[in-house]
């Protein structure tokens, strides 16, 4: 059977994504989603993939584009049982950056401190940019790693300051993150994205990807739409 007779790709809710999100993926917590979508078989949720703000140190602290301004998203989370069908994670992503608005901009990272260089947007023909240049650091509060927009959220600018004051928080070590970007819209509107880009775009990374422990099988959702 062709995927797109095995496979659906439908918009969820955010609460369908914690048990995955909190579980599943190794960064145990969820970020920031503003778009959400399951991947489905026989009606059975199987993945997520969702959508965010990108937060700005990852941006360098720049914006992407010379003088062009558009919606710019984050693909946060990618997450999906094992055992699929080849191919999949291909299918999953595309149908999903569809259901977006366009035009639009999307980033997305492969963690190279956790070994991976992100060959499922390499499979997908994402522009890669390289690695991020202000690299994030791990934080930890009361044992659990956390987003550094907790810190703003507690009245901290600066991620240093708050662990000096806090006992509770640790520090951990900074981490460096493969780039990629895909561009969506009419050709008119990528075109236009591209030549305002501006990251340098080099040849994909190589490497063998580590893959994390996703052996957890979270709560079994079942869509009642066919």
């Amino acid at each position: 059977m062709k995927i797109t007779e095995t496979y659906k790709v439908r918009s969820i809710d955010t609460f369908q994504c914690k048990d995955w999100l909190l579980n599943k993926h190794y960064a145990k917590r969820v970020p920031s989603i503003e778009f959400s979508f399951g991947l489905y078989s026989e009606n059975i949720l199987i993945g997520i993939c969702t959508f965010g703000t990108p937060p700005r140190v990852m941006n360098d602290g720049e914006s992407i584009f010379k003088e062009y301004r558009v919606k710019t998203l984050e693909l946060n989370r990618l997450i999906v049982n094992s055992g699929l069908k080849k191919n999949v994670l291909s299918f999953f992503v595309g149908r999903s950056l569809r259901y977006l608005s366009k035009p639009c901009c999307v980033v997305s990272y492969a963690d190279f401190t956790f070994g991976h260089t992100g060959y499922i947007y390499q499979a997908t023909n994402w522009t890669y940019c390289g690695l991020n240049q202000i690299h994030e650091r791990q934080i930890f509060y009361r044992g659990k790693e956390v987003h550094p927009r907790t810190a703003c959220a507690k009245g901290f600018t600066n991620i240093t300051e708050w662990a000096k004051r806090d006992k509770e928080v640790t520090l951990g070590d900074y981490t460096k993150k493969h780039r990629y970007f895909q561009f969506l819209g009419n050709r008119k509107d990528i075109k236009k994205m591209k030549s305002e880009l501006v990251y340098n775009v080099i040849k994909y990374p190589k490497g063998d990807n580590k893959r994390y422990d996703a052996d957890y099988k979270p709560n079994v959702q079942i869509s009642l739409f066919d």
